[in-house]
């Protein structure tokens, strides 16, 4: 069962977002925070899987509890709750180490698809919010000659701009007509010649160097 921590500054959002999980029996809300501050004091004491962190909270908003979250629970699951979506946002975000962004007002089976997908070890980004970056990012693309560009082969290529679309390995796999081994392999040899530390490091890596589009 995913044990979720639900952080947000109005009770009537926690109490929507708790309904909207109530019906899926591998979910379970185990507590529930109004500003950063309870989100690390709930961490010290419970076992969480996964936060849902608003980003405007008093006392301490959602960077900065994402900020001592990496600090202190490296390997905890994040994932973004706001209605912002533009692109600079989101890019911070990322830089933080955040695992997921959904924008608040998605639906149920976006939310869900979220939570599993971060769970699976990979990033996860509501449609709007990928769109959104696609057209900041239209006749923008950045010289391969660029200082900092690493050189990819043609098929690492088609990985990451599969991992930015949200595909999961076995559909990879399945688009590329390779083995979910080889997968895996061009994912960690990407994370390691990019110098990222996860995914969406590696989402972050393509969108700014224009390798995001098909």
């Amino acid at each position: 069962m995913t044990r979720i921590l639900i952080a947000d500054d109005h009770q009537m959002f926690i109490d929507g977002v708790k309904s909207l999980l109530s019906s899926n029996k591998r979910f379970s809300v185990i507590g529930e925070a109004h500003n950063g501050e309870e989100v690390i004091n709930i961490l010290s004491k419970e076992k969480v899987d996964i936060v849902l962190l608003d980003m405007n909270m008093p006392v301490m908003d959602g960077m900065q509890t994402l900020k001592i979250i990496r600090e202190k629970y490296p390997l905890m699951k994040v994932i973004m709750l706001t209605m912002f979506s533009t692109r600079d946002y989101i890019e911070r975000l990322l830089k933080a180490g955040a695992n997921g962004y959904i924008l608040k007002n998605t639906g149920k089976d976006e939310l869900t698809l979220g939570i599993d997908t971060v769970m699976r070890g990979e990033s996860f980004f509501s449609k709007e919010v990928t769109e959104r970056i696609m057209e900041g990012l239209q006749g923008k693309k950045t010289s391969s000659a660029k200082t900092g560009i690493v050189e990819l082969t043609e098929r690492e290529k088609q990985v990451l701009a599969l991992i930015v679309k949200e595909m999961t390995t076995q559909e990879i796999a399945d688009k590329l007509f390779i083995s979910t081994n080889t997968v895996e392999t061009h994912r960690k040899n990407l994370i390691s010649k990019l110098n990222v530390r996860n995914i969406a490091g590696l989402v972050k890596y393509a969108l700014q160097n224009g390798l995001a589009a098909d």
